[in-house]
């Protein structure tokens, strides 16, 4: 099979363009890239093989054009800048025929950088967790602030009603994405953001598919706070001894730190939850400094919210306008987001899957809802969770639940079964530990199951990083019908 021989001088962004090209279009990222592009004036086009709502929805309604599959016609019109999404391979018929018309190219992060990075304070927020709850909080707290970011974010910001947005002010915040940037360039994507500050949240084992190990992980790490310059800071949970030890040892600019232990320069304590409400004090150098009232559970969402206050009070804004920003703050969707209630039935949606996501998760809806009943839901979707690589971890972070139902995964054809995830086995795991578990074959085995049982009171809580089937609205429709229509 013939791949793309990319001439390394076309890596670049031509002078005078105006039709650029985007390979991978429906892509979070690169959706969100191509109505930023042609708001700035650009003439759009893309391409991608899975081309379906909301991705397709949003593009159509920009008016940008997205050609189904990849083939090399759709390169016919040489368009002056082709844009490479991360999910191409240099097999793909595009990415070939990109090398053999020998068009000047970038990946998506290189064109973040270029086209709208040159100007602004970069402020990047990376982390294993809570990148995009703490950048959506940053964004939207500049906002409340009267200074309005540029961003880029991979979920939807409510106060925005979308995942980007272009502005003239001076700040532009980016969900700092430790994943691969393109087949012709393998490493991390935040290592193009040209960081002026950044927030550290966590660094854990993730993306097996790309990271060898939990060193290479930490090394792409190291590499990114090495960037930020001397005048920049770092703003670092060191409650993960981790992120402690890569501040220390990688920044070059000051090290502010946030977390609930005693050395934490920024701390929170005193927690109290409001039904999906927290209340939490917070103390800077051992000094307290009021109460933040933040409509999110959990104390990791708490953590995320303390670390924007640390930003934003070192970047010159008074703490009590940032405490009301912070007050304001609609969410993120598909972050503890409640889809709907019927018949006295909530069902919320949630991105987490990584292990500790899920147990923070967990938790956090548990303080949320002290006396309902929890019925978990998870969908190993990721390439790392569809691994055995966290199989024991899983086993032990879903106690906040009271009955989890667990769907079988869709095997990876490059890696041995004995090697991948078992939902069998962690239902097993789960119910030798006194919490019901079961695992299913597909989306429509686990709403049988749902319908059944399920009954007022109860809160479903659906873990998945995909659409799931459409399992959300198809469970509120269900749950919605009367009781001899439901079968």
């Amino acid at each position: 099979m013939s791949k793309a021989p990319l001439d390394p001088a076309l890596n670049r962004a031509p002078a005078g363009l105006q039709h650029i090209h985007l390979i991978g279009i429906c892509g979070t990222g690169m959706a969100a890239l191509a109505g930023m592009l042609q708001q700035k004036g650009y003439t759009i086009t893309g391409s991608d093989q899975n081309v379906y709502p909301p991705m397709s929805d949003f593009l159509a309604d920009l008016g940008i054009p997205v050609m189904e599959g990849y083939a090399a016609a759709h390169l016919a019109a040489h368009p002056d800048l082709v844009i490479v999404g991360n999910v191409v391979r240099a097999a793909n018929p595009e990415a070939v025929e990109l090398g053999r018309l020998g068009l000047p190219y970038l990946s998506m992060p290189q064109a973040l950088a270029h086209f709208f990075l040159t100007g602004k304070r970069s402020l990047v927020v990376a982390g294993t967790h809570g990148k995009t709850t703490t950048s959506s909080m940053l964004a939207t707290t500049l906002h409340r602030l009267g200074e309005t970011p540029g961003f880029m974010i991979g979920g939807l910001v409510e106060a925005f009603g979308r995942n980007f947005h272009l502005s003239d002010g001076r700040f532009f915040v980016i969900e700092g994405d430790e994943y691969d940037t393109a087949f012709f360039n393998k490493v991390s994507k935040f290592q193009h953001y040209r960081p002026d500050c950044a927030v550290l949240t966590s660094v854990e084992f993730d993306h097996a598919d790309i990271f060898a190990d939990f060193n290479a992980v930490k090394a792409s790490f190291a590499e990114f706070i090495g960037r930020l310059p001397t005048e920049g800071v770092l703003v670092a949970n060191f409650d993960d001894p981790v992120v402690e030890g890569l501040a220390r040892n990688n920044a070059r600019c000051p090290v502010i730190s946030y977390g609930t232990g005693e050395h934490c320069q920024w701390r929170v304590s005193d927690l109290q939850a409001d039904g999906l409400k927290s209340i939490f004090s917070i103390h800077h150098n051992e000094r307290p400094v009021g109460r933040c009232h933040l409509p999110m559970p959990g104390l990791h969402n708490c953590l995320n919210a303390l670390a924007v206050i640390a930003l934003l009070e070192h970047l010159g804004f008074p703490l009590s306008t940032v405490f009301s920003g912070l007050a304001s703050f609609e969410g993120v969707k598909r972050r503890q987001q409640i889809r709907g209630e019927v018949r006295g039935i909530t069902v919320v949606d949630d991105f987490a899957h990584h292990p500790t996501a899920v147990r923070e998760t967990l938790q956090a809806l548990r303080l949320a809802w002290p006396d309902n009943r929890l019925v978990v839901v998870f969908e190993p979707r990721t390439n790392t969770s569809r691994r055995a690589v966290f199989q024991k971890e899983y086993a032990g972070v879903f106690t906040a639940a009271d009955r989890v139902l667990i769907r079988q995964h869709i095997p990876l054809d490059a890696v041995p079964l004995q090697e991948q995830f078992s939902a069998a086995r962690l239902a097993a795991d789960l119910t030798a530990q006194g919490l019901p578990a079961q695992a299913y074959a597909d989306t429509d085995a686990i709403l049988d199951a749902l319908v059944a049982d399920c009954t007022a009171g109860d809160v479903v809580v659906i873990l998945s990083n995909g659409g799931f089937d459409g399992i959300h609205d198809r469970l509120l429709t269900l749950l919605g019908q009367p009781a001899a229509d439901v079968s």
